[in-house]
């Protein structure tokens, strides 16, 4: 009985309980498309980070995360090649080495990041290679040949096809410096990268830092974001007691997690006021609502309705309300959602430009993972019924002849 009266008091005064409850529809509705940009689009650049510059994971000698030397460097025995085999969700990894360098052309020298790589192993499971936007990458890992940062050779003044000179210190202490020719140029959208990053072949860098079958980072590509914890804690496991250790892109990249966190909040404080603005408004209808009817509540309390079944009353209208507004918003959010995953909202001109300067794929993408829904849905349904209290504690305090008596 009481649920078939609540249904009906819903709709009693039609008109405001449509508005209210399109206004729940919205604050829904634009919750769950804005949580799922944000997430979509999050999940889309930490996978064009890592599977450009640092991986999922990465095995390091213990310590080199803080403390970034040449002598942090180890080599990749049997022992680690079958455990990373043996680990299913792991789809590939790469040796690499990071140094320093001065590179000089005639009469300009800059600071040189150095990256070395084998082509062999990035081409399968890291996109470095394909950031080469003019000229070509080395074929092998012992190449002479080099790539350079855009911005790097704009200081530099240099050309493809022009010969260059790498001064570095080696792994032993010693200077030693070759002739490279550049043979293509590397543009990642990371400006500070650009500005200096030279990639070369691995065995080549080896030579030059005296490094000989040493590597700083082994870097690992995962076929999924979401299976980063688990292999994190299954290859932990079987290095303990070695020098080595792993550690996740996050710990890897410190600056794009917390960059991320920071628009995190702001989101999270955009459905705060958002929740606020429409909890508000179900508390007004509901008092409204129950304001009107006074009077019909008193004649109930007095012929004897118990109190928790009218609170009960009041409590189901409110439930009713928000759940309409849920369910109708989830279903336009999870259209406009499914939209945006199969066809992502993709900038060109200046607006693109402007996000590949700072490091970010110029398009949008949205995300259908379940907790998008639930939270939004969990948040609005929570706060909005909050809200109703209110106007159910007035229910609760009202007496019976007083309730006759309002006009």
């Amino acid at each position: 009985m009481l649920l078939k009266l609540a249904w009906r008091n819903v709709w009693r005064n039609k008109r405001r309980s449509i508005i209210t409850i399109s206004a729940v529809v919205f604050a829904v509705m634009l919750s769950i498309v804005m949580r799922g940009i944000q997430h979509g689009t999050y999940a889309l650049n930490i996978k064009s980070a890592v599977e450009i510059f640092s991986g999922y994971l990465q095995v390091q000698k213990t310590g080199y995360q803080k403390n970034r030397t040449l002598q942090k460097s180890f080599r990749v025995d049997d022992d680690l090649r079958k455990i990373l085999d043996d680990t299913p969700a792991i789809k590939g990894y790469a040796p690499r080495i990071m140094g320093d360098g001065l590179i000089s052309f005639r009469d300009n020298s800059q600071g040189a990041a150095i990256l070395a790589v084998d082509p062999a192993y990035e081409k399968d499971t890291f996109t470095i290679i394909e950031k080469v936007r003019e000229g070509a990458i080395f074929s092998s890992d012992s190449s002479q040949d080099i790539v350079v940062g855009y911005k790097l050779l704009d200081n530099l003044q240099a050309s493809i096809g022009d010969t260059v000179v790498i001064l570095s210190q080696g792994f032993d202490g010693s200077l030693g410096n070759l002739k490279f020719r550049i043979s293509g140029i590397l543009k990642t959208g990371a400006i500070d990268f650009d500005r200096r990053a030279v990639l070369m072949g691995l065995r080549t860098a080896q030579d030059l830092l005296t490094m000989y079958g040493r590597i700083n980072l082994l870097a690992i590509s995962l076929d999924d974001l979401e299976a980063v914890p688990s292999v994190e804690k299954s290859v932990a496991a079987k290095l303990q007691g070695s020098d080595r250790e792993i550690l996740n892109w996050r710990e890897i990249m410190p600056g794009l997690d917390q960059n991320m966190k920071l628009d995190e909040v702001g989101g999270i404080l955009f459905l705060g006021i958002l929740v606020l603005v429409v909890a508000f408004g179900i508390m007004n209808t509901v008092m409204m609502s129950v304001t009107e009817r006074f009077r019909e509540f008193g004649v109930s309390l007095s012929i004897g309705m118990p109190y928790r079944k009218l609170v009960a009353l009041v409590f189901l209208e409110t439930v009713f309300i928000v759940l309409i507004g849920l369910i109708i918003g989830n279903l336009i959010a999870g259209g406009i959602n499914y939209y945006i995953v199969e066809n992502p909202i993709i900038f060109t001109g200046d607006f693109a430009a402007l996000y590949e300067e700072y490091g970010f794929l110029p398009r949008l993408e949205s995300s259908l993972k379940s907790s998008v829904f639930l939270d939004a849905s969990l948040m609005i349904f929570i706060v909005s019924v909050l809200m109703s209290l209110y106007p159910i504690f007035k229910v609760y305090k009202l007496e019976p002849l007083k309730g006759i008596r309002y006009t």
